[in-house]
């Protein structure tokens, strides 16, 4: 009796610690998302103010636009995998390998936190997809899986 509550005491204490792991890396994305929105707005109203700009500097500032929106969009995909990993762990289904089914190792989940593979699993399809020819989803890309299938 004293080993299943001590296995049921360590599964709790390993439950809370990844909930808390998930939700500050959530509330820090958050922040930050939202710094680079307001970012965002005040250099475009600061533009808007001082006039009109010339074709190079309103070419700068286009980019940096884009820069931006595209660093806010990954950091919003990211909460999203974040919210989908505080899912699948209040229903016990959090920390084990999509392809094996194995458990993810604790280093791993506390690195990235929304893996859904373990190391061996995520290389294997690294390398997958690293031989097939004209498929850009490789790099970061990977480490954002695609749950729908």
């Amino acid at each position: 009796m004293a080993t299943k509550t001590t296995t049921t005491n360590l599964a709790d204490e390993r439950y809370a610690e990844l909930k808390l792991i998930l939700e500050e890396r959530r509330r820090d994305i958050m922040a930050e998302v939202h710094e680079r929105m307001r970012d965002v707005r005040v250099e475009g109203s600061g533009a808007a103010m001082y006039g009109v700009l010339d074709s190079v500097e309103s070419s700068e500032s286009d980019i940096q636009d884009e820069i931006e929106f595209a660093l806010i969009q990954m950091k919003a995909e990211t909460l999203s995998k974040i919210d989908e990993a505080l899912q699948r762990l209040e229903v016990s289904a959090y920390g084990n390998c999509f392809e094996c089914a194995s458990e993810i190792a604790e280093q791993r989940l506390r690195a990235l936190p929304f893996a859904v593979r373990c190391k061996a699993c995520e290389e294997a399809r690294e390398q997958a997809a690293e031989e097939q020819p004209g498929d850009d989803r490789r790099g970061v890309a990977g480490l954002f899986v695609d749950s729908s299938n």
